[in-house]
C-alpha cells in the first residue's frame, strides 16, 4: 500500500546556490541534510543544492503513519514540482533507493541521477530483510547515541581521520529517532528494485567507495549493469560514506557528470 506524500511543511530542507540546474540529495538511513555539507561547500557555486531531513529524521516533522518506498519518492517527487519541476537527483545508501524508485515512478521529473554506495534494496535476501527490519527493535532498545556509536565507524574506511568517524557519528544521533527510522528500515526491507532498474531511463552515474563493507561494490555492480544508461565508478580509498571520506573525487565526478547531463561549463 502506497502512503501518501509527507506534507512539504513539515519537512525540513537545506538550499545552497543560485544558478545551474536542481540537484536534490537524498540522505541515507543513518543520516540527514548534514551528510551532503561537502557537497554543499563545493558544488554550490555550480547548482542549486537541495538537501531534506527525510520524514521523521533530524529537523523533520514525524510522519503521522507509515511511509513505504512510494511514499518517500512520492515526497520527493512532490519536493521537486515544488522547486522548478524537474532536477538531478544524488542519493546515498537508502538515498539511492529512493531516488531509483523516484525515477520509475516519477521519470518526468529526473533529468539525471547519482546513486553513490547503495543497493536494490534489502528484499533481494530474507535474511537481510529480517536484519533491517530488527534496527528498529536496537534503536529502541538502545537509544540514539549508542545506537550511533556503535553503528557510525562502519560507515567509513578503517583508515578514517577520528575528526570525520565523529562526525558521521554525531550526524547519525543527531538524526535518528522512532518512529521514522523503523519506516525508513521497513521501507528497504520490503524493497528489491531489480526488476523495474530497466524501466529507468535518466542517465545514471553509480559511484561506490572501493572500502565499503556495508552496501559494497558488487550491489553497486548490480545496480548499474540493468540500467538504460550508467556509468560506473569505484571511488578509491573511501567506505560507505564516499561523498563525505572522500568529497574532492566524489564532487568531481559528479560535477562531470552534470557537466554531460546538464550541459554545465566548465
Amino acid at each position: 500500500m502506497t502512503a501518501a506524500p509527507f506534507d512539504l511543511g513539515k519537512l525540513h530542507v537545506e538550499q545552497a546556490g543560485d544558478e545551474g540546474p536542481l540537484l536534490l540529495c537524498l540522505h541515507g538511513i543513518g543520516s540527514s541534510s548534514a551528510a551532503f555539507a561537502p557537497q554543499f561547500a563545493e558544488l554550490s557555486a555550480r547548482v542549486r543544492l537541495l538537501a531534506w531531513d527525510a520524514p521523521g529524521y533530524g529537523r523533520s516533522a514525524d510522519p503521522e503513519a507509515p511511509l513505504d518506498l512510494d511514499g518517500y519518492a512520492d515526497t520527493a517527487a512532490a519536493l521537486i514540482r515544488a522547486h522548478g519541476g524537474r532536477a538531478h537527483v544524488l542519493g546515498v545508501s537508502w538515498g539511492g533507493v529512493i531516488a531509483l524508485r523516484l525515477a520509475a515512478r516519477h521519470p518526468d521529473l529526473v533529468d539525471g541521477l547519482v546513486v553513490a554506495d547503495s543497493s536494490r534494496g534489502s528484499g533481494t535476501d530474507a535474511a537481510k530483510a529480517a536484519a533491517m527490519r530488527e534496527r528498529a527493535d536496537e534503536l529502541a532498545a538502545s537509544g540514539p547515541r549508542a545506537f550511533a556509536e556503535r553503528r557510525g565507524p562502519r560507515l567509513v574506511s578503517p583508515e578514517a581521520p577520528p575528526e570525520l568517524v565523529r562526525r558521521v557519528t554525531d550526524t547519525m544521533a543527531d538524526s535518528v529517532r522512532l518512529p521514522g527510522y523503523g519506516y525508513a528500515a521497513a521501507s528497504m526491507a520490503d524493497t528489491d528494485l531489480g526488476p523495474e532498474l530497466p524501466s529507468v531511463t535518466a542517465p545514471t552515474l553509480v559511484l561506490c567507495g572501493d572500502r565499503d563493507t556495508v552496501t559494497g561494490v558488487e550491489a553497486s555492480q548490480s545496480l548499474a549493469g540493468p540500467l538504460h544508461k550508467s556509468v560506473f565508478v569505484i571511488v578509491n580509498g573511501a567506505g560507505h560514506l564516499a561523498n563525505q571520506e572522500r568529497p574532492a573525487a566524489f564532487n568531481a565526478w559528479v560535477l562531470s557528470h552534470l557537466r554531460i547531463t546538464a550541459r554545465i561549463p566548465e
